[in-house]
């Protein structure tokens, strides 16, 4: 190796750090340059493939534990006075003894740390030695080589199933079309393939790629850790710039799929690749007890120092007082004695190092350990693991568990998260009639959200149908019933593969409505003229094509293959239907119930494109194996049923988003069958049967700012270029030009307002919409269009600007062709769970991208609101509007609250504001008063809002009412706001896993957070603030033994307790108990915490843990110490014992105060806590014995040599400790007897009713529930409104609002209230 001056590696440097930081990066082959010094290659600056996570090195270990460690404050406070005995004129101790309890703990915390590093340190070593194919000049071909030799600019292949290195630049696949799939699970955990596309042209690759033939400079933005976003252009020999974007990016921990194999030019290697980038480790949040635990400390230290003062003036004044020079007192090296003033000062540094242990130096390891102890609890509790995906609670952030017992607020998003994000195509509209599907409602409607899918779903196998009719009836009553085992097995298997989501029948099956269905097979439409501008064709190829579902065939599927041939089921959904109907009691009945007594509260509503991410986490959905589409709609020709190629079983289909899943299953049950999609080209079979292979022009995909997305095809038969565009209606509807009417008479010419009338029908029935249209683009348009498009796609500056701006350009003077409207179930127990939660004194907000309709339909869906509710409903378009509304409602609200009249009545307001309204509201002049009106709302619904809205709003509430906030979502749109409260829940559902890695907690159901709120965090918050309190305490009342004693030794820092047995006392003797007490106490048991929601109020707020209990804890541990110590010396008062003869009784004596002063505190002995209490104090016994056995000359002058022995044969030393500990205790007792006699708090009269047996306690919390005005909330009449075609529009809204509406091109404030009895002044 050529040898380098040191100067030449500083500048080298420099230019490194420099090329590193541009923004843009220049990047050539490494090829030419192969065999060449480093200081040639044209990437050298850049980062190396190998990665390092350790934070140690062998070396410097010790010296960097260490400097972390001294991070924390008490070590240096405790390491200060260990160092501060080492001075003679001030130690206090032995000097080595100091060090000992110290050296302990921070000896624990670095082998703790090393086990940590050693581990990161194998798992590094293990990744990078993993080996890859790396492109050789000199070989002229891909060598076998390491993960750290990969370099930025070499040539990587990557093989099915392999992970990716690096950040590579895809340049070629074995796919002839240029695709490439990958499995992202290792970065974001979505468990769905990616499509991914070679940029072409690039490099020679026929017949064989040759990665010699690249000579273009690859141009790309500097490293960031966006996985969704990435800038790039290839700059080609003749100057051409070829646009790439995140389509074209295979991200280092990916994994190839359903691909033989790929080929990537290396842009980004080691800790600069997006992956590494993310990897930002634990997060550390303090919690709110943390920051009061400071505060008490900084108190203690207070009392330390005034301890100390106290300490060091008396020696002062006793020195002075002496008539002459003691004896006992020895002079310096000169012969001198200190001056007392100096001794004095001498003696406060002394005293410091007496009573050092008034800081708790274990409560911190303590509380961690506490900590643990509790997340072990919560993440093994049976009640809060998922069967069907087989998870488990996750506790991501191991310090804020406690702060789940003091939660005020909830920000919850709706999809996903109160939703099952399930979607069941329920209805649609078409050139402006409505088609309600009533077949398949009914079927949707007698299923049970639990069984009853099983029920219909796992039926033994019967012979496949090559068709079916619309009145098929199975008469065949014996298929009816299925196989328990089965249906067990079943349900396993899909347990296991629980990570794919959208592959219930349920979802996938659709029954085609009757009118609509003979609309389509009508024989007229099957000619090629008017297949040209048939809307009905236009609008299901518009469901099947206008999405990004990527399909593949069974042989490629990857694990949901094997479920749903196990299951049995049916062939024939309509089958499935007919046997379901006859084994009911009766079937009118369920026709009736379903047509007049639909199930609201089942069904709640969003806007589904708000609700998208624009990297909305995929979801994974696969052919179900039931009945194609051709077999359900081949009325023409029914033939092609038995071609094997013609079916659909065998397709899987993947899409971002469940949405797109139900759109692409209805078009293929209405026969148009989604059959290939590639980045050039998207297959769609006809119900005829015919084939059509559409040109992909371009794809608009979704954004925020545009709410919908369109995909440019070329038609097979036109030739034209046709725009598809999916959006929601707002979005759309200011789009449209004069749609499918030119030929059209009399009513359908309105097909717009039909259309609106329809969604906002769907709206009101809780459903999700979306509007579809068409516009034909002509050549002339198109290729200027694409000249622009081009450029915004090759610009490195404001790209998704410009890109943005090109889809708006094209996505004008669209043509209407109908809606849909797609149903999202309530979760399981999502109702109760919001009542409890309300009930336990929790806000609940909802901020979702629903409409506001559909967010009151929510809102009553999960209880949010109830019949007697004030809904306030705002809606304005500007800041003048948003004044006048909040002022008010704000004088309103006030005025009743102010009336003498409403002393006893409470006004339950609801309200709804949009997003529009809510940026306005949340401006710096009109902050504080939406802030005052939200606060006197029991809750508040925040529709058509953007993450950044939500976690603005979170942000406000939190910093200006001071309350302790809970994010809950599952959805990468939910990540700011989980990171904007206090503590961030995220539900690892159908999309994917952004919000579980950036949350604190993840569970999988909505249903949990009951518990692990109600009862985990209760019990959490207790135990440690009791815990703490009891820790403060204890050292209190032992260092006071030392403070006492001081007034009868001249202040002169003697201890009359040895040396050891203090260090014992709080190291091991006492420390234990109160740790297993944080971890294991139970105040109040499981069943009566959910069963009695406000026991979680004791919590909210100041909690129990206040300055007022810090105080009394500390003022009886004053008492306590004054009677531990003066018995004593009463006893012992004008005898001749010894100073370690009067200090071992005093010592027992505080042992057994302190631990029978924790057993007063604990609520639920267990077997446990009886081991641990009985061995710490046999443990004191066994060593201060064998200490005092063996200890001959351990503390000269003075030695404990057999002192304990001699008192145990005293029979004054057990009445001394009986009385003794009695006397101190009996305060404390007292009070406690009398509290709860006189005066028992909500939590001691639950602990009263946990003595009950079961069906008492039960009648007993029924009626203190209604005693304390709780209650039973009572569930809302929910009833939906008739179905658009059957009813008017004034049907729709069979409840008109009853008070007073502002209306105004400006504002709109719409007062709704529902039996509303409560006097309101108006």
């Amino acid at each position: 190796m050529t040898w380098r001056s040191p100067l030449a590696l500083v500048r080298d440097a420099l230019r490194g750090q420099r090329a590193r930081e541009k923004d843009l990066r220049n990047l050539a082959s490494n090829l030419p340059y192969e065999g060449l010094d480093k200081a040639k290659q044209p990437n050298r600056y850049f980062l190396g493939n190998g990665i390092k996570t350790t934070k140690y090195t062998l070396l410097l270990f010790i010296p960097m534990n260490l400097f972390e460690q001294f991070h924390r404050l008490a070590n240096i406070y405790f390491v200060g006075l260990a160092i501060l005995n080492f001075v003679p004129v001030v130690n206090a101790f032995q000097p080595e003894v100091a060090l000992i309890p110290i050296c302990v703990i921070m000896c624990l915390a670095a082998l703790k740390d090393g086990w940590e590093d050693f581990r990161r340190y194998q798992s590094d070593n293990k990744i990078n030695n993993t080996l890859c194919f790396i492109y050789s000049r000199k070989e002229k071909q891909f060598m076998e080589r390491r993960w750290k030799d990969v370099r930025v600019g070499d040539f990587v292949k990557v093989v099915y199933n392999e992970i990716v290195p690096a950040d590579l630049l895809l340049l070629h696949t074995s796919d002839p079309n240029g695709v490439c799939h990958i499995d992202t699970s290792n970065l974001d955990g979505e468990t769905n393939l990616k499509q991914r596309r070679a940029m072409s042209g690039l490099c020679v690759s026929d017949p064989e790629f040759e990665p010699e033939s690249f000579n273009s400079v690859v141009v790309c933005e500097k490293p960031n850790n966006n996985l969704n976003h990435f800038k790039c252009y290839v700059e080609k020999p003749d100057k051409e710039k070829v646009g790439a974007g995140i389509q074209s990016l295979l991200l280092r921990g990916c994994t190839v799929k359903n691909t033989d194999h790929a080929v990537g030019f290396v842009v980004y290697a080691g800790h600069e690749t997006k992956s590494m980038l993310n990897n930002n480790g634990p997060r550390y949040k303090r919690s709110k007890l943390e920051r009061k635990l400071n505060i008490n400390v900084i108190f203690c230290v207070i009392l330390l120092l005034t301890m100390c003062l106290v300490g060091s003036v008396g020696h002062f004044l006793w020195l002075q007082k002496l008539p002459s020079v003691p004896p006992y007192l020895v002079p310096n090296s000169n012969g001198h004695l200190d001056s007392p003033s100096l001794s004095g000062f001498y003696m406060f540094f002394t005293m410091i190092i007496l009573l050092q242990i008034l800081i708790p130096i274990s409560l911190y390891v303590s509380i961690e350990l506490v900590k643990i102890g509790q997340i072990f609890f919560i993440t093994n509790d049976i009640d809060l693991y998922n069967e069907e995906t087989d998870s488990r609670v996750q506790c991501k952030t191991l310090n804020i568990t406690e702060d789940l017992g003091q939660i005020e607020y909830i920000f919850s998003d709706k999809t996903g998260t109160l939703t099952e994000n399930k979607m069941v195509f329920r209805r649609c509209s078409i050139m402006g009639t409505e088609y309600p599907h009533k077949e398949n409602a009914i079927r949707l409607a007698v299923l049970e959200p639990e069984s009853g899918e099983e029920v219909i779903f796992n039926q033994r196998p019967r012979p496949p149908h090559t068709g079916w009719s619309l009145h098929a009836e199975d008469t065949n009553s014996e298929d009816t019933g299925y196989d328990h085992d089965n249906q067990r097995k079943s349900k396993v298997t899909g347990n296991a593969q629980s990570n794919v989501a959208f592959s219930s029948p349920l979802e996938t099956e659709v029954i085609p409505d009757r009118k609509l269905l003979q609309q389509i097979s009508r024989p007229d439409r099957s000619d090629s003229g008017s297949r040209k501008t048939d809307p009905y064709l236009d609008f299901f190829l518009g469901l099947a094509i206008c999405n990004t579902v990527v399909v593949s065939t069974a042989t490629a599927q990857r694990q949901r293959e094997s479920v749903f041939s196990s299951s049995g089921q049916t062939n024939n959904p309509l089958d499935s239907l007919s046997n379901l109907v006859k084994k009911s009691a009766s079937t009118r009945h369920i026709f009736t119930s379903w047509k007049y007594k639909p199930k609201r509260s089942r069904t709640v509503s969003e806007d589904s494109v708000v609700e998208e991410d624009h990297f909305n986490t995929p979801v994974k959905i696969e052919g179900s194996g039931v009945t194609d589409g051709l077999q359900t709609c081949s009325l023409q020709a029914s033939s092609q049923c038995d071609d094997p190629a013609a079916t659909s079983d065998n397709l899987s289909y993947e899409a971002e988003s469940p949405d797109e899943a139900a759109l692409v299953y209805a078009a293929k049950a209405y026969g148009f069958i989604l059959l290939a999609r590639t980045p050039d080209s998207v297959t769609v079979r006809l119900p005829s049967g015919e084939d059509l292979v559409f040109e992909v022009l371009d794809t608009l995909t979704f954004d925020f700012n545009r709410k919908r997305m369109s995909i440019l095809v070329r038609h097979p038969i036109t030739k034209e270029c046709v725009l598809y565009t999916k959006g929601a209606d707002y979005a759309i509807m200011e789009l449209l030009s004069t749609p499918y009417a030119e030929h059209l008479s009399g009513k359908q010419k309105n097909i717009a307002a039909d259309t609106q009338h329809h969604l906002d029908c769907y709206a009101k029935e809780g459903l999700r919409t979306l509007c579809f249209t068409k516009k034909i683009v002509t050549d002339k348009v198109y290729e200027s269009w694409t000249v622009n498009r081009q450029r915004a796609l090759a610009a490195m500056d404001n790209r998704e600007e410009l890109v943005m701006d090109t889809a708006v350009q094209l996505e004008t003077d669209l043509s209407l062709l109908g809606a849909t409207g797609i149903e999202d179930r309530l979760q399981e127990s999502v109702p109760e769970t919001v009542v409890a939660l309300r009930e336990a004194g929790i806000q609940v907000w909802v901020l979702t991208g629903d409409k506001p309709e559909t967010a009151v339909n929510i809102g009553y869906a999960c209880r949010l609101l109830e019949e007697e509710d004030l809904v306030i409903n705002m809606s304005c378009k500007n800041k003048l509007a948003c004044t006048s509304i909040l002022d008010c409602t704000l004088e309103e609200v006030r005025r009743y609250s102010e009336d003498p009249r409403n002393v006893d009545t409470r006004q339950d307001i609801a309200l709804v504001i949009d997003g529009h309204t809510l940026t306005m509201a949340l401006s710096s002049d009109l902050q504080d008063r939406f802030v005052d009106l939200a606060k006197r709302c029991r809750t508040v619904l925040c529709c058509r809002v953007t993450p950044l809205q939500k976690s603005r709003v979170v942000k406000v509430v939190r910093e200006k009412l001071k309350v302790m906030t809970l994010a809950v979502g599952d959805g990468a749109n939910d990540v700011n706001m989980i990171q904007a409260a206090d503590i961030g829940i995220g539900i690892s559902g159908q999309e994917g896993m952004q919000a579980v890695m950036a949350s604190d907690f993840a569970i999988s159901r909505f249903k949990h957070l009951k518990k692990l709120l109600l009862v985990h965090g209760h019990w959490c918050y207790t135990r440690l603030a009791n815990m703490i309190i009891y820790f403060f305490y204890k050292n209190v009342a032992y260092v006071n033994l030392l403070f006492w004693y001081q007034f009868f030794c001249g202040f002169s820092a003697n201890t009359m307790i040895d040396y050891w047995l203090m260090i014992f006392f709080n190291l091991f003797f006492t420390s234990v108990p109160p740790i297993m007490f944080g971890i294991m106490d139970k105040d109040v048991s499981a069943e009566m915490l959910l069963g009695v929601p406000e026991l979680y109020r004791t919590g909210q707020g100041a909690g129990e843990y206040t300055f007022f209990t810090f105080w009394v804890s500390i003022l009886d541990a004053f008492y306590q110490s004054l009677v531990c110590f003066f018995i004593p010396y009463l006893v012992y008062q004008d005898s001749d014992i010894d100073v370690f003869t009067f200090g071992t009784p005093l010592n027992t004596i505080s042992l057994f105060t302190i631990l029978l002063h924790l057993s007063i505190e604990i609520k639920a002995w267990t077997v446990v806590h009886w081991v641990v209490m009985l061995a710490s104090v046999a443990l004191y016994f066994i060593v201060t014995l064998a200490y005092s056995a063996m200890c001959v000359t351990c503390n000269p002058p003075s030695n404990p040599y057999w002192i304990l022995q001699s008192q145990m044969a005293d029979p004054m030393f057990y009445l001394l400790c009986t009385i003794t500990t009695v006397v101190a205790l009996l305060p404390r007792y007292t009070f406690h007897v009398l509290r709860n006699s006189i005066a028992p708090s909500p939590l001691v009269q639950a602990r009263r009713l946990d003595r009950l047996d079961v069906s008492t306690r039960d009648e007993w919390m029924k009626e203190w529930r209604s005693f304390r005005g709780i209650g039973q909330v009572k569930r809302s009449r929910l009833s939906n409104p008739p179905s658009p075609t059957l009813g008017t529009p004034a049907d729709i809204h069979p409840q008109s609002p009853t008070a007073s509406d502002i209306m105004g091109d400006d504002l709109t404030l719409n007062v709704i209230s529902e039996n509303f009895q409560r006097p309101v002044h108006k």
